[in-house]
């Protein structure tokens, strides 16, 4: 059996690629063509890809090294190759499946949104389309209906990936891409980012265009990144946030250092039922904190319980809204039953009392920017748990807890309307998150921040190591 190529961004990243692009080191086709040989001996085990495109990848390929030998630079993110989320109108590619079976109506079209559009004009290279749960409607990363994507943190045992960016988040850690392009409503980037040991960016709601992306919530869908480091993603967000909008984004003008950092500890909520090796971790990463000059402040979120009974109304009733009540029904029993059984209870769903909880969270989303004044950023565990088999969830009443236990900490942020990010955290077992949430509109200064505490835990990292 041939060699498997090691992943070129490994060590360094974006920007050691970015300059060994630049200098004839390396080539977008080189660095395509490993990832296309990843796929090709990994992805039959790890099912991360929906479509791959290989014909196009490389040929957009041949064309940014065409382009760069002209003299011409699209900026630091071109040559790379991605993968995107299969939620997303892409020209050329077979239209979304949304990981589904059933026949659903086109909202979509054939025209590109404006994000993936920015992604062709920073040059990137799309490799091709990655698996996501049913209308990414869950968290486990479960998929009965396209298959369930293994993570590859355990290469013994079929865990769970998290979802829904499930084959996003997969995609990343084995190394099959550059970086990944993924979804967020309730958590969909953060758990696979968590359970995938790979970093993980939720925007703030309505911050990067969804047009041309299926709805699974409007009021609460925002696109997020599943990238290699908090460096990555921050040079990805600044790259593809100043295409959008016509801009160079600068570094804060704040100066993040940690020693500088105020950080809230909520009290509520956030710590309920965690697992209590994860519990450890998530304090010693915050004594190293206190010991590097942060301040940490425990606080309480009032607001943040109130998306136990905010999500089960909009989520299904949202998706009703767009399948119709009579096409559901009709093709419901092809569907994952766990997916249907949530989708239905929608039906059951009053307008009045959706309407009373959409009123409740737009008074909590006003409290909770007052509370993030003089904090740089709240902190949690990222999930409550690991990630467990993908046989523990055969027993319904398990399968709901563990969900329940992967939403706790992430679902406040879309309710509330934050940015939020998750850092994998070093750990002799298997991966956990460590969750920074930003103020509506902060994602620059929390992608500064997470850059920070990367480099704080890596250090203490080495030092581990050595002793």
């Amino acid at each position: 059996m041939a060699t498997l190529p090691v992943d070129p961004l490994l060590d360094g990243g974006i920007e050691v690629f970015g300059k060994d692009f630049r200098s004839g080191k390396i080539t977008s086709v080189q660095l395509t063509e490993i990832y296309l040989e990843r796929i090709k001996k990994l992805d039959e085990k790890l099912g991360a890809f929906e479509f791959v495109d290989t014909e196009k990848a490389l040929a957009t390929a041949r064309a940014m090294d065409l382009l760069r030998q002209s003299g011409t630079d699209l900026g630091p993110l071109m040559g790379l190759p991605i993968a995107i989320k299969d939620v997303f109108t892409i020209a050329g590619m077979p239209p979304p499946k949304v990981g589904t079976n059933i026949n659903f109506p086109d909202i979509l079209g054939d025209a590109e949104g404006p994000f993936i559009q920015a992604l062709r004009k920073a040059g990137c290279v799309f490799l091709g389309k990655t698996k996501t749960v049913e209308f990414c409607l869950g968290i486990t990363g479960d998929s009965a209906p396209r298959g369930t994507p293994w993570n590859p943190a355990d290469p013994e045992s079929h865990r769970l990936p998290g979802g829904s960016s499930s084959g996003s988040g997969v995609a990343t850690a084995a190394g099959l891409c550059a970086f990944a392009i993924g979804s967020d409503s309730g958590g969909s980037v953060r758990v696979p980012a968590a359970f995938n040991g790979v970093f993980g960016l939720k925007t703030t709601f309505g911050f990067w265009p969804v047009d041309g992306a299926f709805p699974l919530d409007p009021r609460v869908d925002s696109i997020g990144l599943l990238t290699k480091s908090a460096q990555d993603a921050l040079v990805i967000f600044r790259a593809i946030s100043s295409i959008l909008f016509g801009y160079k984004f600068q570094p804060s003008s704040s100066g993040i250092r940690v020693d500088r950092l105020r950080l809230g500890i909520p009290e509520n909520h956030f710590q309920d039922n965690v697992n209590p090796e994860i519990e450890q971790a998530f304090k010693t990463t915050n004594q190293w904190l206190q010991e590097a000059g942060s301040i940490l402040e425990s606080i309480v979120v009032p607001e943040a319980p109130e998306r136990a009974d905010y999500f089960p109304v909009s989520m299904p009733a949202a998706l009703l809204s767009v399948l119709g009540k009579d096409n559901f029904l009709e093709q419901k029993n092809i569907m994952d039953p766990v997916i249907a059984k949530r989708i239905e209870s929608g039906l059951e769903a009053k307008t009045y009392d959706f309407l009373a909880l959409e009123d409740k969270r737009t008074r909590s989303r006003m409290a909770v920017e007052n509370r993030f004044i003089g904090f740089d950023a709240w902190v949690s565990p990222t999930t409550a748990d690991y990630p467990p088999l993908l046989s523990e969830l055969a027993n319904p009443d398990n399968a709901f807890k563990l969900a329940l236990g992967m939403t706790q900490n992430t679902q406040p942020a879309n309710y509330l309307g934050l940015c939020a990010v998750s850092i994998p955290l070093q750990t002799e077992g298997l991966p956990i998150g460590y969750q920074l949430m930003g103020a509506p509109g902060n994602d620059l200064k929390l992608l500064e921040i997470a850059v920070e505490i990367e480099k704080m835990l890596r250090k203490k990292s080495l030092i581990a190591n050595k002793q």
